[in-house]
C-alpha cells in the first residue's frame, strides 16, 4: 500500500486496486496466505493481483469483496463502502473478531454457490433449448 491521505486513509483518487486489495486485507486482519486460500488461489496471483500485476476474474472478486467486508465497487473504483478507517474502530474482542471472521466465510460460500447456480440454471436452458429442438 502506498497511498493514504494525510488523515491516514484511503484516497479514491490515489490508490490503486492493489493498495484497496491489500489494505482491506489488512484490516479483516488476514495474511496474504490465508486470503489465497480462502479465495482458492495461489499466493503469486494474489501476490499479482495487491501489486497491480494483473487482475482477478469476475467471480474471485466478488469473493474477495465479501471476505474483506467491503463493497465490489470500492474494490474497484474507490468509491463505496470499504473498509472502516481505524479511528471509526475500536479493538475487537478475539470473540467479535471470530464472528465476523465466520460471517465473511458465509458470505464467500454464499457467494460461490450463487455463481455455481447460475452456471447450473445456464446449463438447463441451454439442454430444454436443445431437447424443444430435437
Amino acid at each position: 500500500m502506498n497511498a493514504e491521505t494525510t488523515d491516514g486513509w484511503f484516497d479514491p483518487d490515489a490508490t490503486t486496486f492493489g493498495d484497496r486489495v491489500a489494505g482491506a486485507r489488512e484490516r479483516a486482519g488476514m495474511s496474504q496466505s490465508e486470503l489465497a486460500k480462502r479465495l482458492g488461489v495461489k499466493l503469486k496471483t494474489l501476490k499479482g493481483w495487491e501489486n497491480d500485476l494483473s487482475e482477478p476474474r469476475a467471480n474471485k472478486l466478488s469473493m474477495m469483496a465479501g471476505l474483506l467486508n467491503v463493497s465490489l465497487l470500492w474494490l474497484l473504483s474507490g468509491e463505496g463502502d470499504g473498509p472502516t478507517s481505524p479511528e471509526d474502530e475500536g479493538e475487537l474482542s478475539r470473540d467479535v473478531a471470530d464472528l465476523l471472521t465466520e460471517i465473511r466465510d458465509i458470505r464467500a460460500q454464499l457467494s460461490r454457490s450463487t455463481d455455481r447456480l447460475g452456471r447450473l440454471e445456464k446449463s438447463l436452458r441451454q439442454q430444454l433449448k436443445e431437447e424443444a429442438v430435437a
